[in-house]
């Protein structure tokens, strides 16, 4: 438990006790410490108590949240020691310990005296920042309806929503094929009218417009997911359950303030995703994998597999693809790496991406994707159609699931054996993660040279493993020494990719596999990036640097006449 001392010029010392639990502090009513100042936020900090621990986030707030005067940055957790001064506009809230002697005053600064405009968060006072596996998971603000409110709100969209359905035949309009604008204002006019007629009365601070809209897109459209499947910096949606919404912006995991009305919300939401798509979600399929109109990755699993309900992870992709610009802008790949493999691409070399999930490298497969010739036939196959390939001729197949009786399942394997009599010049596989690796090996050995496909792996080394692994899914009785002779024959450059702590994805290893040694593949490192510290803003400083090995493949580099300067691979 911690005691708090509150000073306000003039008036005399307040001192609190906070046990476990979190708190706002603001200037609203719904604040448990209320605040009532002009220049004070309605919700403007939140202090979390948890044992022997304190922290502090400043909620958005307008003029800032100061410990021992220095600024916190939004959102972000910082743990309070005993003894430090929190200032939240005027007013001085002094923390202590449990063992801390309580004083009666505090000497604060006159009036007129100058605040510092802004300092670095690091000082006395504040232990540490704490580290993302640590600290709570902080709010981002979608709806403006505040937690406090949330559950009223939720009652009133449950009798709201279900009075809709009384009044307004949504599926009857659609097969009468209403435009969407004119159901959505058909819609908008109903749900005024409920909300107008419920006896409940909407908390303090929650606007009728916030509900009316929230409600408008769980009866027409996916109910909060509208929001943020606009919002660009958001790269990964996550809903578990009705009442619990995260979103992944800018690397780091939010929960935000928004949720559905109830379960059959969610159930309607991951309905209207997999129908157009041809598949289903039920007790007896309760999972599938789909994707948005925009090509946005999508998984679904509900009840009885789902114990909180029906939940929805989506994975975000950019509405314009990432160039390999835009990679080297993020600081994610160099350009002496891009030049380098668009060179292999064009020679040729099949090429594997190897990473962890969520470490970009399905990106990163379109970027290299975006360095076949044109005039190539290419054959994209994928469990969900997500890649982004521009060029004209494109053949893309997609993986089917079992129908409700268990039969018509068509895997990446069958695809991968029936695109071979498509007369492909490259194949493109969005993910090997079965026996379609050994039909893949047979492929990259038989003339088609130039594929490419990601597989997850945490490095180069254990991506060889792991397609190891993966050939003997397959089901046959392979000898070893043959699987690793059929990879070291096929695969030439594995890009290793990483999400790293601070969020970002980079390219760890550009490898080359060489020949084999006895039963070992041999391989040599020809990019790696080596991390320097980091920055003011906790992000990861590093370059990627070359090894000072030199491709064994440099004489068909300089028969396709292609321009590589050799140098790029000098050891700096």
């Amino acid at each position: 438990m911690f005691e708090i001392v509150i000073k306000e010029r003039g008036q005399e010392a307040i001192v609190g006790k906070l046990p476990d639990g979190a708190y706002l502090i603001g200037s609203g009513d719904d604040c448990h410490i209320p605040l009532p100042r002009p220049e004070i936020s309605a919700n403007h900090a939140q202090f979390i108590v948890k044992g022997n621990s304190l922290k502090v986030i400043d909620r958005g707030s307008s003029n800032g949240t100061f410990i021992n005067e220095n600024q916190l940055i939004s959102n972000e957790a910082y743990k309070v020691a005993s003894g430090a001064i929190i200032r939240i506009g005027n007013i001085h809230i002094e923390v202590k310990g449990q063992g801390d002697k309580t004083i009666d005053s505090m000497t604060l600064p006159e009036e007129n005296e100058s605040q510092p405009e802004e300092k670095a968060p690091a000082a006395s006072g504040i232990e540490s920042q704490v580290s993302p596996s640590d600290m709570e998971i902080p709010l981002l603000t979608i709806s403006g309806i505040p937690d406090a409110a949330r559950g009223l709100v939720q009652e009133v969209k449950r009798r709201a929503h279900v009075e809709l359905l009384k009044r307004l035949n949504l599926k009857k309009m659609v097969l009468a094929g209403i435009s969407d604008e004119e159901l959505e204002v058909q819609a908008k006019i109903r749900i005024r009218e409920i909300l107008s007629e419920l006896t409940i009365p909407l908390p303090a601070g929650v606007k009728l417009e916030a509900v009316e809209q929230e409600l408008v897109n769980e009866a027409i459209g996916l109910g909060p997911l509208e929001y943020l499947t606009k919002d660009d910096d958001i790269t990964e949606i996550m809903v578990n359950g009705p009442d619990q919404v995260f979103v992944e912006k800018n690397g780091t995991i939010y929960r935000t303030d928004t949720a559905f009305a109830d379960s059959n919300q969610v159930m309607a939401a991951i309905e209207r995703i997999v129908s157009p798509l041809g598949r289903r979600i039920d007790e007896s399929s309760p999972m599938v994998d789909a994707r948005l109109p925009d090509g946005s990755r999508v998984n679904a699993i509900i009840p009885p597999l789902s114990l909180v309900g029906p939940t929805i992870t989506i994975r975000k992709f950019a509405k314009t693809p990432f160039q390999a610009n835009d990679l080297v802008r993020f600081g994610s790949i160099s350009e002496d790496i891009v030049k380098f493999l668009s060179i292999c691409v064009q020679v040729r070399k099949n090429i594997i991406i190897s990473g962890g999930t969520g470490s970009g490298k399905t990106t990163l497969l379109n970027v290299l994707s975006s360095f076949l010739p044109n005039r190539e036939r290419i054959i994209t196959i994928e469990d969900a159609a997500e890649l982004q390939l521009h060029q004209d001729h494109i053949v893309r197949l997609e993986s089917r699931p079992p129908n409700i009786e268990g039969k018509g399942e068509i895997a990446i394997r069958d695809l991968v054996r029936n695109s071979l009599r498509m007369r492909p010049d490259r194949i493109v596989i969005g993910e090997c993660r079965g026996g379609e690796a050994l039909d893949m090996l047979q492929a990259m050995n038989t003339g088609h040279d130039g594929s490419l496909t990601t597989i997850h792996a945490n490095t180069p080394r254990d991506a060889l493993s792991r397609l190891e692994t993966l050939v003997l899914m397959a089901g046959f009785d392979l000898p070893l020494r043959a699987i690793r002779e059929q990879i070291a024959s096929a695969i030439t450059i594995i890009v290793q990719i990483n999400r790293e702590k601070d969020g970002t994805r980079k390219v760890t290893h550009v490898s080359e596999i060489t020949k084999m040694e006895g039963d070992i593949i041999t391989m040599q490192d020809i990019f790696r990036f080596h991390q320097d510290g980091w920055d003011e803003n906790d992000k990861i400083v590093g370059r990627h640097l070359p090894t000072g090995n030199i491709p064994t493949f440099m004489d068909e580099i300089t028969r396709a006449r292609l321009d590589l300067d050799i140098s790029m691979f000098s050891k700096i």
